[in-house]
């Protein structure tokens, strides 16, 4: 008997190929997000403290978005059910994990920016 539950094959190819033209153009976006703040950081200089902690919180917001494209992409390939709820498990504990490391360390950056001289 056929599972009621599977997912036909065209819809997983179509779904990976969307999630990679979304990684694709998240891609191209942060590209143009790190170029234009060059430019503006040149046109414009900021306090080197603040400069570096939009940069972190940009790298971090990359690196969240990331995590959520290759979950996605498991997701995608994801046999049944079970293995959903645990690469969606496992996401979560990571993301949890990822989000104590980076408040500290966006807290570091804000304690800096706030700090004359700090470096």
């Amino acid at each position: 008997m056929a599972d009621p539950y599977a997912v036909p094959a065209e819809m997983r190819d179509f779904a990976d190929r969307s999630v990679q033209q979304a990684r694709k153009a998240f891609e191209g976006f942060m590209g143009a997000v790190k170029k234009s703040s060059g430019a503006l950081e040149q046109a414009a200089p900021i306090q080197p403290n603040l400069a570096a902690g939009a940069a972190k919180a940009v790298t971090l917001a990359e690196k969240n978005v990331t995590a959520a494209f290759d979950l996605a992409e498991k997701l995608v390939h994801a046999k049944d059910i079970q293995e959903v709820m645990a690469l969606q498990s496992d996401y979560l504990k990571a993301q949890m994990a990822s989000f104590q490391d980076q408040s500290r360390e966006l807290g570091e950056a804000i304690t800096k920016t706030m700090t004359p001289g700090a470096k």
